[in-house]
């Protein structure tokens, strides 16, 4: 049976790092090896107790988790394809704007 959550995305809450592996059923090992490997969290603080992260870092991180669970695939890996799939979103967003859609 798969269990659905639902997340209320708000731009200017800020989540700590117990926080964010909480939210994303991961340990906080798990969660400061993948910003130590640059996959999260832009221009981190040296200092782990002092990261705060947002919800654009809640979404990526459970991207990334679901991505290496189901691909088996290393954090390099996974975030690159986080990345190319924020882009595509981004480029979708673009063309709505334009006034035009893709079939």
């Amino acid at each position: 049976m798969t269990e659905a959550t639902t997340v209320v995305i708000l731009d200017e809450a800020q989540i700590d790092l117990d926080e964010l592996a909480g939210s994303c059923n991961v340990s906080q090992t798990w969660i400061v090896e993948h910003v130590e490997a640059g996959v999260l969290l832009d221009n981190p603080d040296p200092d782990p107790s002092r990261w705060r992260f947002t919800s654009r870092d809640l979404l990526r991180a459970r991207q990334i988790s679901a991505i290496e669970r189901h691909f088996e695939a290393n954090p390099d890996l996974a975030g690159l394809f986080v990345d190319l799939l924020e882009e595509v979103e981004r480029l979708r967003r673009r063309l709505r704007r334009e006034g035009l859609e893709l079939d």
